[in-house]
């Protein structure tokens, strides 16, 4: 393979422009087969017709023989020129109304796309089909199924790289710069931060957070005595004794650590006016507009700051090459999260009856956006069909329906046989 040729699994690897051609071997071996057996069928026939021509006193045996004959010729290459008519002129002579097919492509595109949007795209059938189909449950057994989240996890896991590697491109990167930088821009985080200082509160996370700076601070105090000792040294009269000094860092440190350890006491006052304050800053954040424009200015000024794009960009590689590294891994962690975040879902799909009505909730509403289209749905189908090269659609098709077609080239020359023998009896009966 040339040095930077794209490799594509064995189904997806790209078409030549036109209809997918039915790579069926069987295909055209079954046109093949059942043309030589109408051909030869008619071929034989004919053969009985002059056979029978060349007998010098036909007796009646022989003479239903020929008009037997002579019927299904005539049968036979009826259907012969119908069925050849279809994809091709018969012989190459310019008959009128014959390579229908060919001929009529772009009618046929139109046909296939107004078919397709009056008798599928439309809502009465899509919702009737989808409540029929329960696509929730089907997807939770199948999720269920041991496999599934290994194959799911497989086929993410290998379109990752190339949609990291994608995301690294100047003009895309630069594009969700200015997309995602835009947002940040209008977003209003100061309900965002009231809700999540809310939830803390009442989760019981911010008592434990003020508890943990408390330790860190009485820690910290413990560990810098001495040099609390000198600053209050350092800054007391010179007249005034070092055991004064050292008896008023004393001092200092005793309550400091008293106030620290009151304020782990859950019923502290110092506690219920951190409570309070912090009920109060919600209710700024959630109210007042003036607090929402003090914080949309400092996010403006910290997302702004070069420094910071700098250090998100870094970020984003960074993360994305971890990503792409780890993926190249035979023990995967991506791998690995992604298969146990498939199977959760799945479990949960299939335990949950709410959430499988919920997904065929969505899939009806994704119904509903299709049919919105089924316009251009249609329009597409006929630009597809009339871009498609009118020879190459006929060969495919020939060897799609071809097989059966050869049939009523086979039913045409025993129909037509057997109609002649009996206008024949019935003539020779009636003389």
């Amino acid at each position: 393979m040339p040095t930077g040729a794209t490799r594509y699994p064995s189904s997806l690897r790209p078409t030549p422009s036109g209809p997918t051609p039915p790579s069926r071997p069987d295909a055209a071996r079954r046109l093949r087969r059942n043309r030589a057996v109408a051909t030869g069928l008619l071929v034989a026939l004919g053969v009985v017709a002059v056979v029978t021509h060349l007998v010098p006193q036909p007796g009646l045996a022989t003479l239903v023989a020929r008009a037997t004959a002579e019927a299904s010729l005539v049968g036979g290459l009826a259907d012969w020129f119908a069925v050849t008519a279809l994809f091709r002129r018969p012989l190459g002579l310019p008959i009128p109304h014959t390579a229908i097919i060919p001929n009529n492509k772009d009618r046929i595109g139109r046909a296939l796309g107004s078919f397709l949007e009056q008798n599928f795209l439309t809502q009465a059938t899509l919702l009737r089909k989808l409540g029929e189909v329960r696509i929730g449950h089907k997807l939770a057994v199948w999720l269920s199924a041991p496999d599934a989240a290994d194959l799911v996890a497989e086929t993410i896991a290998a379109a990752l790289p190339p949609l990291v590697n994608s995301l690294s491109h100047r003009d895309l990167h630069e594009f969700l710069q200015r997309t995602l930088g835009e947002q940040l821009r209008h977003a209003d985080l100061a309900p965002i931060l009231g809700s999540s200082i809310r939830v803390l509160t009442a989760s019981g996370e911010a008592d434990e957070l003020l508890e943990r700076v408390a330790d860190v601070a009485m820690d910290w105090i413990q560990e810098n005595r001495s040099r609390i000792d000198r600053l209050v040294a350092e800054h007391s009269r010179w007249w005034i004794p070092k055991a004064i000094n050292r008896r008023v860092a004393q001092a200092i440190v005793t309550g400091v650590l008293e106030l620290l350890e009151d304020l782990q006491e859950p019923d502290n006052e110092v506690r219920q006016k951190f409570r309070e304050a912090l009920d109060a800053l919600v209710t700024e954040l959630l109210t007042s507009p003036e607090r929402k424009a003090q914080i949309a200015a400092a996010k403006r000024r910290v997302f702004e700051h070069p420094d910071v794009q700098i250090w998100l960009a870094a970020i984003g590689r960074d993360i994305s090459q971890a990503v792409v590294d780890d993926l190249k891994q035979p023990n995967s962690r991506t791998r690995l999260v992604l298969i146990d975040t498939i199977r959760l879902i799945g479990e949960a799909l299939a335990n949950d009856p709410a959430l499988q009505q919920y997904v065929d909730r969505a899939m009806k509403y994704l119904a509903a956006r299709v049919v919105s289209w089924r316009s251009e749905i249609g329009g597409f189908v006929s630009d597809v069909v009339r871009n498609w090269d009118a020879q190459i659609l006929s060969e495919r098709l020939e060897l799609t329906v071809g097989s059966d077609l050869q049939y009523i080239r086979i039913n045409g020359t025993i129909v037509g046989g057997a109609i002649g023998c009996v206008m024949f009896l019935l003539n020779h009966a009636v003389s």
